[in-house]
């Protein structure tokens, strides 16, 4: 039986800010773009999080939910200073350590270099290492697989620890809202609402066939979160190819405006994970999936690196306007657009960063 331990540090960004100025301590600190430009927030202090301000909405929606937050630009060069510490301290007990972005990792201590018998106090002594190295908190969950691990580590957020013992698996699961699992959105738990399912037990308790049949391939994925099964293994080392992100529309559509709304929406999303992830690339792909499910995607690769949400923008609609015209007769509806990056750029992002205040 797997011992996974999943560390998640609490408002990273932030808290990395707060910590090296005391004059943003106890204030909203939104870490991103200038409050007046469509630069995205790439991180919000627990208080700014109490107006609403999360990660990948606009600075400037951020502004109007709280005029009096502290706006300040990321540093980079610092955060990864910062994580490559707290990833010695990992690597203390187990090499074993996937790290998913700067502040987030999974570790699998089953075996690990100490011989501690337990992950709970492996758990303890990092989060006690962290604050003692760096000053800051994180968060820590403990299981027997890496989505178990994750969604306990959520549980006690901020500055705490959570396990979830072999054979409590389904208890914990049983009682905790659906919005709460990780993989379940906002429209999917609205959908999942609509069939009546509210908790974990209810999820549970529904047949894999009319779980497939109302989410397609999903809801295979859903029956075995209810039961907290996973079967992932920690991975020390991923070769990062693509960073993406797509959106399957409620209803398939045929309005160009909205097709527009929702790929500022997404270049704004995607501008946000690339900044997590330290990554700007060349190639930038748009993917439409038609009401039929048939896909066509097309591709642009430029000298000039594609990061910026309004660049993203601008390229993806354009795009995405060739692939409207060329649509069959009568044209087809839309139900899903994507957005990609890849060909990644070897120099770190932050090189580029002081163009989000622009």
């Amino acid at each position: 039986m797997r011992k996974i331990i999943h560390i998640d540090m609490d408002a990273f960004y932030a808290s990395v800010e707060q910590r090296d100025f005391p004059e943003m301590r106890g204030k909203p600190v939104v870490v991103g773009g200038s409050p007046h430009s469509r630069g995205v927030v790439c991180a919000a202090s627990y208080e700014a999080r109490k107006f609403g301000i999360r990660s990948a909405i606009s600075c400037y929606q951020a502004y109007k939910l709280c005029p009096d937050a502290i706006f300040t630009p990321p540093r980079f060069d610092v955060y990864k200073s910062v994580s490559k510490e707290i990833r010695r301290i990992f690597m203390e007990y187990t090499d074993l350590v996937e790290p998913l972005s700067l502040d987030e990792a999974y570790l699998d201590v089953t075996t690990n270099k100490l011989e501690i018998p337990l992950a709970s106090t492996i758990a303890k002594e990092i989060r006690k290492k962290i604050w003692e190295n760096t000053g800051l908190t994180c968060s820590a969950g403990v299981a027997t697989n890496k989505f178990l691990a994750k969604m306990a580590s959520e549980k006690n957020k901020p500055n705490g620890l959570y396990v979830v013992l072999p054979g409590e698996e389904i208890s914990f699961l049983d009682e905790l809202p659906l919005y709460q699992f990780f993989g379940i959105g906002k429209k999917t738990f609205e959908k999942l609402q609509q069939l009546g399912f509210s908790k974990g037990k209810d999820l549970r308790m529904a047949e894999e066939s009319f779980l497939v049949h109302e989410f397609g391939k999903m809801g295979a994925v859903f029956y075995r979160m209810a039961r907290g099964i996973d079967e992932r293994e920690v991975i020390p080392f991923r070769d990062l190819k693509s960073i993406g992100v797509e959106t399957t529309f409620t209803h398939d559509s045929e309005d160009f405006s909205y097709f527009l709304l929702k790929l500022e929406s997404l270049a704004k999303e995607l501008e946000m994970r690339m900044l997590k992830k330290n990554k700007k690339g060349k190639t930038l792909t748009l993917k439409v999936k038609f009401e039929d499910f048939t896909v066509k995607q097309k591709s642009i690769t430029s000298d000039v690196v594609f990061f910026l949400a309004d660049n993203l923008f601008q390229q993806s609609s354009n795009m995405l306007a060739n692939v409207w015209k060329d649509n069959f007769d009568p044209p087809k509806k839309i139900r899903l657009l994507g957005l990609s990056v890849t060909n990644f750029y070897e120099k770190d992002t932050s090189e580029a960063q002081p163009s989000l205040f622009g």
